[in-house]
């Protein structure tokens, strides 16, 4: 199934929308939906030579300062191939740009020959068909849930401590790379309670969206997203500080926790490109996708090529937008599947399997290698009894690469703000190369655990 890439305590023991309450079953209008592959960009009125009419300003600038050009990737989907689909009477969910494909929604099977029809349409997939029913829990009350947690350490990082040490973190840091200035994206599940959680008070969120239920309020969906932000953003002296606290967020919801299914690659797809239009720096995506809950949507292992499924094609084009893009390995490698997932398998990111905090593989991290035998995981850092935030805003303890993933993504943000120049390719390299297993790279370690001080010297430090 696909996963969030969530602790097995967390499953175990926490309902769907993390909080306590009665669950109310809720019936659901039969709908579909349906992923078109469209042939061209043909009457378009956009051009490479304008990126201004469909990129922010920081994204142009990122662009510029790297020395990437604008191509054909990042020119939008037709708007009269748009304007063609609706007149279907389908309406459009969302789309990939990147992928020149568009996500639709229906209430009728039927309509699937009339897209096929589609002149500009090459190949139609059903990626969703809605449950009779679901089952909601209710979250009018989960501001009552907080509780003022004052324990402190006596370590500085509190909590936290050992899991910045093991990269060697506290170094840069020390330097004043924080993340100050730094944008990060997160696209995950649901951030529940961010929005009133004290920890996050002082956490600078530049805006907030739900790829999945654009309805839907995403600080009253599952809490996995929140979590997850844990591992980076706080920044409480003696109780947790996160690995790049200065950093400013984006917090993207792709996953839809009902349950699982195809769609939810272009749910990832579409927040990856609305984050690339943001101008962000660094995009963490603690998400894997391996088995669906159709029987019919079934994944290959010789498809973890980097360019097969649809979202990591999209993972594998991000570092060439000027992206560094940090995804979970998986939490696979107790269970049957074992392999990372996708898009951990792309080109150019930085897939994070877990170690525990002597070191050690933890049993349940993902392994590679990828179908065309490059190094997966890419580096390793704490995910195994990792500190970060519950939902009621006390610290707490979990498992998963869920959580090695943003600890990493944010000492690579510290990395990356103190050579802004460069491009993300240099970053993950240096990363890598500063692994303690970057000698001798295999299937369960990859690189490593990176020494961010090390990575550091090698990108020229002082």
């Amino acid at each position: 199934m696909k996963q969030l890439i969530i602790s097995l305590l967390l499953l175990l023991f926490l309902p769907l929308n993390a909080v306590a309450g009665e669950k109310q079953k809720v019936a659901l209008p039969k709908t579909f939906r349906y992923r078109l592959t469209l042939k061209d960009k043909a009457d378009s009125p956009y051009t490479i030579h304008h990126p201004e009419k469909f990129l922010s300003q920081k994204s142009i600038e990122r662009r510029r300062r790297m020395g990437i050009a604008v191509d054909e990737y990042d020119l939008p989907i037709s708007p009269k191939y748009i304007e063609a689909i609706k007149r279907t009477g389908a309406h459009v969910f969302n789309h990939s740009k990147w992928n020149n494909t568009v996500q639709v929604e229906v209430h009728d099977s039927l309509m699937e020959s009339q897209l096929h029809a589609l002149p500009f349409v090459t190949d139609v997939m059903l990626v969703y068909a809605s449950p009779d029913s679901v089952s909601l829990n209710d979250a009018s009350k989960r501001t009552e849930e907080i509780i003022a947690d004052t324990v402190e350490t006596a370590d500085y990082y509190g909590k936290a401590q050992a899991q910045i040490e093991q990269l060697h973190l506290e170094a840069l840091h020390a330097k004043g790379y924080r993340g100050q200035g730094m944008t990060i994206a997160v696209i995950d599940g649901g951030f529940y309670n961010a929005d009133v959680i004290p920890a996050f008070k002082d956490t600078k969120i530049l805006g907030v969206r739900n790829f999945a239920r654009p309805d839907s309020d995403t600080f009253a969906e599952h809490s996995h997203g929140m979590m997850v932000l844990s591992c980076i953003a706080p920044d409480m002296p003696y109780r947790l500080v996160g690995t790049a606290p200065e950093a400013s967020f984006y917090l993207l919801q792709s996953e839809d926790t009902w349950f699982e299914y195809r769609g939810e690659e272009d749910n990832w797809c579409a927040a990856l490109e609305y984050a690339d239009s943001l101008g962000v720096d660094i995009v963490t995506s603690s998400l894997g996708y391996t088995h669906f809950d159709t029987p019919d949507a079934t994944l290959e292992y010789e498809w973890l090529d980097g360019h097969h499924e649809l979202n990591s094609r999209s993972a594998s084009l991000a570092a060439s937008r000027g992206i560094l893009l940090c995804n979970s390995a998986g939490n696979e490698g107790s269970r049957t599947w074992k392999k990372i997932g996708f898009p951990a398998d792309a080109h150019n990111i930085l897939a994070v399997g877990a170690v525990n905090a002597d070191g050690v593989n933890a049993a349940f991290s993902s392994i590679g290698y990828s179908a065309d035998r490059r190094i997966k995981p890419d580096v390793m850092a704490r995910g195994e009894d990792t500190y970060m935030l519950d939902t009621n805003g006390t610290v707490t303890m979990n498992n998963g690469t869920s959580f090695s993933c943003p600890i990493m993504a944010g000492a690579v943000t510290c990395l990356y703000q103190a050579f802004p120049e460069h491009r993300p390719v240099d970053i993950m390299n240096a990363v890598r190369q500063s692994g303690n297993n970057y000698q001798h790279p295999d299937e369960v370690f990859g690189n490593g655990i990176p020494d961010m001080l090390k990575a550091y010297h090698i990108l020229g430090g002082d």
